[in-house]
């Protein structure tokens, strides 16, 4: 009632008023009026009152200004009709206004015939629609529009040079940028705060930080958005401490300072001090956004922090900024990371309703989808695979759209898992509903296919992708080295880095010195350390040192490996000394495996490997009385061996086995047959190896402790439930022992069947009696 009076009275007012102003006026109040926004109406009804002793022709820009707090695009076109039925819209400024709130609402179609209509454009007019151009990402267009303004004689001003130099930045047109800030200089055109800032960040982003600090140097008034950008570019070239001393320097710092700098310390991996700055952020009381907690929360994700992580969860709730998809999606990552999974899953049923799902034309759109990739990733992260599928096929058989991230997020989930007819039904399923093959997803798909013993697909994803960069290169070398082919690993990293426009990085020289590792090539995993090092100057990080490790200690160089350690002061680094116990329990070098594994208890009192690996070299040596000592003191400590775990996937399904695993439906058929075919592989030569039993039994008994791993399970489960043709594939999640491995080769020969074993460390072709793996893993 009370809105029907207030539109009555308006329009009685508007009617008293029309001698004094044209019909443009009035159009635009009963626009505001049928858009029911009553406090913009009484402000409106104000604002005419005070114009009346005034011009009103200078006001018409002002009063289009309320319009533009409507956030109504119907509106919009409704005022532009009545503009042009008043004859108003020949008025540049008029004009002008209009093309910049269809800019605003980002119609730059109705921008565009609006622009070609107008009689007399000035430089505001070419500049709402360059910018327009470039703020939807539509930069080439931005770029031709200004090259029309060029030609028409209409000389830009700092707005519209803005927009370009963000237009030639998004699609590294860099020679165009450097000329135009060239003609800058050349017509003595003056820098202001923004235009200035603007240069320095198409500089930046070109990854021209010469040219950036160059300008930044010379310039007498910097502000704290210079700042900012400077600092995120000494960050992008790694020059940490530049940055650090830059942000030191500020004496006002905002909250994209603080942003920009604990991002960059994370991304360079120096969480530690990300951490510390957080701290000190929140100690002179900084003013966090929504961008300040997604990044505190990655920060606390990527240490594992429970507590901290719980505490900022529960000031987010008291925020109610729990509703941002980013946030509640760092909040889920948190709570993955830290082995919590159904505290995140907790987190991601509590997405509003009205973001679960929508339906336009038909098609269930899932609108939270950085969520739900998150949840997927959670539950891969924690052993559950099951769960991240089910909820992907509950996706698509809703009809929920799934975007690349969700696809190159489950291929993982399957390359991690083995599951290869999972891998290539999503292969299939990204062919069929038209996603377009992006560099990201083939790495993703080619990583899938070597990690689930697939190799030839692989390459054939690798060879029909004609884009590759260093992501792309180094899965298919990993995905040669984590097969065993060594030297075809070599041979594709020599073509990589004779391509100029690729450079390897450091995931890259793992999966290279990881290929010579298991293909026992020292000498040239010698000279590719050397390389990275002295000509691509990238640093030795942990897994680069552990490769080099296991490089020597396959080869049997286990004094080489003292040397290594201690020339390279690498003795506080866990995953080394493991690699060198590996070693030493392969070489069968018992008194050089005990003073290493004193080493690592010393380091990691709580990890079971070195335990294992000690009983076990014990045990081996026919020392039981050491072994059982060593396996007290495990329990003692209240250690535990992680269980070796077998998996094999048949017909959309995984069935797991653990060694004498009796739970499965056809645990009869499956011990039924191992007991019978290990009788007939003792005819052609197989015996057990009875050296890897580790407790002092009886023969009769140390066979039985071997005859039910779980490999051998999930082996015969394949044979019995497949055709003589089709390759088994079993994933494990422990190394193969010794005894398993001379099974799977005895059996690949006497029924002449392909098997394919990946365990933690390769993966094992056996074929005809003859593993891939030349008995050196």
């Amino acid at each position: 009632m009370q809105c029907t009076l207030l539109r009555s009275k308006f329009f009685n007012c508007i009617v008293a008023l029309n001698h004094c102003f044209n019909p443009f006026n009035a159009v635009i109040c009963s626009a505001v009026v049928n858009s029911t926004q009553i406090e913009i109406t009484r402000k409106l009804i104000q604002r005419f009152h005070a114009s009346l002793s005034s011009n009103h022709h200078d006001k018409q820009p002002q009063l289009l200004g309320f319009i533009d707090n409507l956030k109504d695009e119907r509106t919009l076109q409704n005022l532009h009709g009545r503009v042009i039925k008043s004859g108003s819209i020949v008025d540049l400024n008029v004009g002008n206004y209009v093309l910049s709130l269809y800019a605003k609402f980002k119609d730059l179609g109705s921008a565009q015939k609006l622009f070609d209509e107008m009689s007399e454009r000035n430089v505001r007019t070419w500049t709402v629609l360059v910018s327009g151009f470039a703020r939807i990402g539509l930069f080439r267009v931005g770029l031709d529009y200004y090259a029309r303004m060029l030609g028409e004689g209409v000389c830009p001003n700092g707005f519209t040079l803005s927009s370009v130099f963000k237009c030639c930045s998004s699609i590294g047109l860099v020679h165009n940028g450097k000329a135009i800030h060239g003609w800058i200089l050349k017509n003595g055109i003056d820098l202001d705060a923004v235009l200035r800032n603007s240069i320095i960040d198409f500089y930046v982003k070109s990854k021209e930080f010469d040219y950036a600090n160059k300008l930044f140097e010379f310039t007498d008034d910097v502000d704290t958005v210079s700042c900012n950008i400077m600092i995120s570019a000494n960050i992008q070239s790694g020059d940490v401490k530049s940055s650090l001393a830059l942000f030191r320097r500020l004496t006002t710092k905002d909250v994209a300072t603080w942003n920009t700098v604990i991002s960059g310390m994370m991304k360079n991996g120096f969480e530690r001090t990300a951490l510390e700055l957080l701290y000190e952020m929140v100690k002179e009381q900084a003013c966090f956004n929504e961008f300040t907690y997604t990044i505190a929360l990655t920060l606390v994700s990527s240490l594992s922090i429970l507590e901290l992580g719980s505490q900022l969860h529960a000031r987010l709730i008291r925020l109610r900024l729990c509703d941002n998809e980013y946030i509640r999606s760092s909040l889920i990552d948190v709570y993955s990371k830290c082995g919590l999974i159904d505290k995140a899953s907790i987190v991601f049923k509590q997405i509003p309703p009205r973001k679960q799902s929508s339906n336009i034309n038909g098609e269930k759109l899932m609108s939270d989808t950085v969520s739900l990739s998150s949840m997927i990733s959670g539950y891969s992260q924690n052993g559950r695979f099951k769960e991240a599928l089910e909820m992907f096929c509950h996706m698509v058989s809703e009809g929920i759209g799934v975007d690349k991230y969700i696809l190159t997020t489950i291929v993982s989930v399957c390359a991690d898992y083995g599951l290869l007819s999972f891998g290539e039904q999503i292969h299939g399923l990204v062919h069929k509903i038209g996603h377009k093959f992006d560099i990201v997803f083939c790495s993703s798909l080619v990583d899938m296919y070597s990690k689930c013993g697939c190799l030839e697909n692989a390459l054939i994803v690798f060879d029909k992708t004609t884009t590759r960069n260093t992501i792309l290169w180094t899965a298919i070398i990993n995905g040669n080295a984590f097969h065993g082919f060594g030297r075809e690993a070599v041979r594709l990293f020599q073509l990589m880095i004779d391509d100029d426009d690729i450079q390897p990085n450091e995931v890259t020289f793992v999966a290279v010195l990881t290929a010579c590792s298991h293909a026992g090539l020292v000498d040239e995993g010698r000279n590719y350390f050397t390389v990275m090092k002295e000509k691509y100057n990238i640093n030795p990080g942990i897994e680069h040192f552990t490769c080099m490790v296991d490089l020597f200690g396959r080869a049997g160089y286990l004094d080489e490996i003292k040397n290594f350690i201690y020339e390279n002061n690498l003795s506080h680094i866990s995953s080394v000394w493991r690699a060198f116990l590996s070693s030493c329990r392969l070489h069968k070098n018992y008194d050089l495996g005990k003073w290493v594994s004193e080493k690592l208890l010393q380091l990691e009192p709580l990890d079971a490997e070195p335990y294992v690996l000690l009983s076990n070299m014990c045990a081996t040596s026919n020392r039981w009385e050491e072994s059982a000592k060593v396996r007290s003191l495990m329990q003692k400590k209240g250690v535990r061996k992680h269980p070796g775990q077998s998996w094999i996937q048949l017909n959309n399904q995984v069935h797991s086995f653990v060694i004498g695993d009796r739970s499965h439906p056809q645990e009869a058929d499956i011990y039924s047959y191992l007991d019978n075919l290990i009788g007939r592989l003792k005819e052609i030569g197989y015996s057990t190896t009875l050296e890897q039993v580790t407790q002092d039994v009886e023969e009769e008994q140390q066979e039985m402790f071997l005859r039910y791993h779980s490999e051998k399970l999930a082996v015969v489960y394949g044979i019995i439930n497949t055709n003589s043709v089709t390759p088994i594939r079993v994933m494990k999640n422990l190394r193969v022992c010794t005894d398993c491995h001379n099974f799977l080769k005895f059996t690949s020969q006497l029924l002449g069947r392909e098997i394919i074993v990946r365990d933690i460390r390769r993966f094992h072709y056996f074929k005809n009696g003859v593993c891939s793996c030349g008995d050196y893993w």
